[in-house]
């Protein structure tokens, strides 16, 4: 019984930080009036729907979501880990792909000199990632106890 209150509050705080992230980057946009740039949209293509899956995970009690949220948060990181390359590696914004109306390698924000707006996002995949994996743990030691 515990086990399974400890995995729906991993539910929990992974949805919140998978809404924080997508009210994060609408506010970017459609407040502060940020046009996204190519990669953005690829990275909220795969943040958006974890704000669903998560959410029927934590009504239905079913912590197998874990498993799509872990991979769309890997996916979704990498291209984070990508983009916030191009904006901070010279070499890579040298040899980088046109991105579209909006540059890839444009910084809105540049908080403290390293926090951008793809920081912010991979900081939220890693964090979903990290609460999927224990959730998936727990999975395991239940099989296996």
């Amino acid at each position: 019984m515990e086990r399974e209150k400890r995995a729906e509050n991993l539910l929990l705080a992974a949805w919140a930080t998978a809404l924080i992230a997508t009210l994060g980057s609408l506010y970017f946009s459609e407040v502060l009036g940020f046009i996204p740039c190519d990669l953005c949209w690829f990275q909220r293509i795969f943040m958006y729907p974890q704000v669903i899956i998560l959410g029927i995970a934590i009504v239905r009690k079913d912590a197998a979501a874990a498993r799509y949220s872990f991979t769309l948060s890997l996916i979704g990181g990498g291209i984070s880990l990508y983009h916030y390359g191009l904006q901070k590696i010279p070499l890579l914004q040298e040899y980088s792909i046109s991105c579209g109306r909006i540059p890839c390698t444009g910084q809105y924000i540049n908080w403290l000199g390293f926090i951008t707006i793809p920081f912010l996002a991979l900081t939220a995949f890693l964090i979903i990632m990290g609460l999927s994996l224990s959730i998936l743990k727990q999975q395991r030691k239940g099989k296996q106890g």
